[in-house]
Order: structure tokens, then C-alpha cells, then sequence
């Protein structure tokens, strides 16, 4: 591990599962790099890897649901953090879950909270892409559970 990679992961960070419909299909991942830009308008940024199909997608489909996982949730991450993973579809099997309204992508039920965005703004940044999105609705959000946060290379509860 990098010094930078190893300075970066003693920084908490919360984990939510982003998700996209394209067109019949649905596809997902793990991320930690979510958070809060603006409150008027109401903004979030999601940092993904470049060159993957879900960037890929993200390029093309611009609106997106981002479930935020909670303490218990932490075999969701790994199923969508998964290298190889299938489509989200069988990822949620067996979860409890919902198309989002705005989206219709796969919402992510139990976590303390869920949103769904459209994306405003597209930003390359070294091997990431920052995807800047306008929040369309808040699904739902649940302050009685705790949150999953990833710190030094471990899922773990607040």
C-alpha cells in the first residue's frame, strides 16, 4: 500500500451503494466517496473509477439512486464492491428494495438513508470521475440506525 493510499484510509468515510437503470439492466457498486456539497440547491458528489462500465453508464444515464448503508449492512457493500460482480438485480435479491420514483433505479432499503440525483456536472480527476448531482427526492432516512463507514480498509459501525 501507497503512503498516500495508507494516509487516506485513517479517514473515515460513510458507505453507500450508488445504482443506475440502463435501460433493461441495473448496475451498481460500493463507493465511499459520496457526500454533501450544497444545501441550496440541494447537491451531492459520487467519485467512481474510470473505465469501467458503470462510468460508463454514468457517462450516458444521468440520474442515479444512492442508498446509504447502515451498521448492519455490511455483506450489502461487499456484494456490490465485488470485482465481477452480475447485475444489481441479483445483487438486491433476497434484500428488501424499490425502484426509486425519479430514477427508477434500485433503492436499497434498511440503510439510515436513501436519495436519488441527477447529475449536473461531470468532472475528470486523475483515474476518478466526480459526478456533481442535483438531489431529485430523499427516499428515506432512518436516524434511529447507526452507519456503515469504511476506515482503514474495513466496513465498520459508527
Amino acid at each position: 500500500m501507497s503512503e498516500f493510499t495508507e494516509a487516506m484510509a485513517q479517514l473515515a468515510g460513510g458507505v453507500a451503494v450508488v445504482t443506475v437503470r440502463d435501460g433493461r439492466d441495473d448496475l451498481g457498486t460500493t463507493v465511499s466517496g459520496l457526500l454533501s456539497v450544497s444545501l441550496e440547491p440541494p447537491l451531492v458528489l459520487v467519485s467512481l473509477a474510470g473505465g469501467g462500465y458503470l462510468h460508463e453508464v454514468m457517462l450516458r444515464r444521468d440520474r442515479w439512486a444512492a442508498s446509504l448503508l447502515s451498521a448492519g449492512q455490511a455483506a450489502v457493500a461487499s456484494r456490490f464492491a465485488t470485482p465481477g460482480r452480475p447485475s444489481a438485480r441479483l445483487l438486491v435479491a433476497g434484500l428488501p428494495h424499490h425502484r426509486g420514483a425519479h430514477t427508477e433505479a434500485l433503492v436499497v432499503e434498511g440503510g439510515v438513508a436513501a436519495l436519488e440525483a441527477e447529475t449536473t456536472q461531470v468532472v475528470p480527476a486523475g483515474d476518478h470521475t466526480l459526478f456533481i448531482a442535483a438531489v431529485l427526492g430523499v427516499t428515506y432516512v432512518d436516524a434511529t440506525l447507526q452507519p456503515l463507514v469504511r476506515l482503514r480498509g474495513r466496513y465498520r459501525p459508527v
